[in-house]
């Protein structure tokens, strides 16, 4: 049987997880995603049930960190203050 804390310990680190992301668009959607997931399988009892659930919920937050490392790195605003301090600035 899974204990309450340590879903709880899940739950809160994928909310906080979620929140680092830098685009609005996709921090919501992972915050509602989470949220409406723990909602629904809220009442749950049966304990194997509550195990995949929970293994489920460990592959999403690794899943979750890689991509808000990537996301974040790799944005858009990075990537075009990149190109801009690249170009020189023709003579005048």
């Amino acid at each position: 049987m899974v204990s309450r804390i340590y879903v709880l310990s899940l739950y809160h680190k994928l909310l906080r997880e979620g929140s680092k992301f830098h685009n609005y668009n996709f921090r919501e959607y992972t915050l509602r995603r989470t949220r409406d997931a723990f909602k629904v399988n809220k009442s749950e009892t049966d304990p194997t049930k509550m195990k995949s659930l929970v293994e489920e919920a460990e592959k999403n937050l690794a899943m979750l960190q890689r991509q808000v490392m990537l996301g974040n790195a790799f944005s858009h605003e990075s990537v075009m203050n990149r190109e801009f301090s690249k170009t020189k600035t023709p003579p005048t």
